[in-house]
């Protein structure tokens, strides 16, 4: 689909949900449907989509979950971001680094498919040197999480961010209340992953793997290594919130200062500073946000399925995007469009406020 705008947006058959919190003024957007069924040979809406839905956070979860338990362990103390990775794992990674990871500079495959061959193959550049946006990496980041805490990494994470700061709606493989947005149609994205070799040129085809879900994904996690192999739990994908608690989440990163016996202030400063490449800072990407006098810098994520999440530090800004942007016959819209949009609309809405 195309990013619907106006009244275009009320009668999308897809949802999507926009809304920024500032010090000025408080957007929201939603429209849609949380689900789709066929009618005629056709895609229409089922179930309207609405603030309460629950969704698919896909790779958000490499901030909300991930890169936030990171902030604690660290700022505990627990976690050096410049030691080696067998100083917490068993396999040998001597020359990445849990830095290196959270920059997406350690060299691993971007993408491997796990539930057809477990172990992830070598580095496929060398570590440190360029960045490589990498889910491999994260699964990492993930069993370290789990390996310092001695907890499984749902319950690390719920220790560690979600009741420390409220998200009651957030949590792995465990949509809250009966309102679910769905994934995904099925499995045929990966599924065509594998048959194309795109994005990434793994030697494995869709006839490797038995136990392809057929039917539409709701109320699972859509990736593939999430679901097929980790349970619906992992450093990477498995994440499931509403928009009230990612605005919560964004407030509370914002306004990170206030926090301090969650983190050490100066460990979440590190965190938010830019690394050697654009758009990138540990953990979280950065894009520009244009205000009516300056231009700020906004801190978040993407996720496949269609969601994010952004915040500025210090500002009290906070932005969250949900959609189901998959359920699409033909190619869907990006997440980064969509939220392009978001961001451009919270510009103009400073502009007037």
């Amino acid at each position: 689909m195309s990013r619907p705008e106006g009244d275009e947006l009320a009668s999308a058959p897809v949802g999507l949900i926009m809304a920024a919190r500032t010090p000025w003024f408080d957007l929201t957007e939603c429209a849609g449907h949380r689900t789709v069924r066929r009618q005629d040979g056709e895609l229409v809406g089922d179930a309207p989509m609405t603030l309460d839905t629950c969704h698919d956070l896909a790779s958000v979860t490499k901030v909300v979950a991930t890169t936030t338990a990171l902030i604690r362990l660290v700022s505990d103390r627990l976690v050096d971001l410049d030691a080696p990775l067998s100083a917490y794992l068993s396999r040998s990674y001597e020359a990445i680094t849990v830095r290196d990871l959270l920059l997406h500079r350690g060299g691993l495959w971007e993408w491997w498919p796990l539930y057809i061959k477990p172990e992830a193959p070598p580095p496929r550049y060398r570590p440190g040197r360029a960045r490589h946006y990498s889910d491999l990496g994260f699964v990492l980041l993930g069993q370290i999480v789990e390996t310092v805490t001695g907890l499984s990494l749902d319950r690390a994470v719920t220790e560690l961010v979600t009741e420390p700061l409220g998200l009651g709606s957030t949590g792995y493989g465990r949509p809250a209340g009966p309102e679910v947005a769905m994934s995904a149609l099925d499995d045929r994205i990966e599924m065509a992953m594998l048959d194309t070799g795109r994005p990434y040129p793994v030697p494995y085809r869709s006839s490797d793997f038995a136990r392809w879900r057929r039917g539409p994904v709701l109320g699972e996690v859509a990736d593939g290594n999430a679901h097929h192999v980790f349970g619906g739990v992992a450093g990477h994908a498995g994440l499931f919130s509403t928009v009230p608690d990612l605005l919560a989440y964004g407030l509370a990163m914002s306004r990170y200062e206030e926090h301090d016996r969650l983190w050490r202030p100066e460990v979440v400063r590190e965190f938010f500073t830019p690394g050697p490449d654009a758009g990138q800072a540990l953990g979280f990407r950065t894009y520009e946000l244009p205000l009516w006098d300056e231009t700020v810098t906004v801190l978040g994520h993407p996720g496949y399925v269609g969601c994010a999440v952004g915040f500025v530090p210090g500002r009290d800004i906070a932005l969250a995007l949900a959609s189901n942007r998959l359920l699409v016959e033909g190619d869907p819209t990006p997440t980064d469009t969509l939220w392009a949009g978001l961001l451009q609309a919270t510009t103009q809405r400073s502009r007037t406020a």
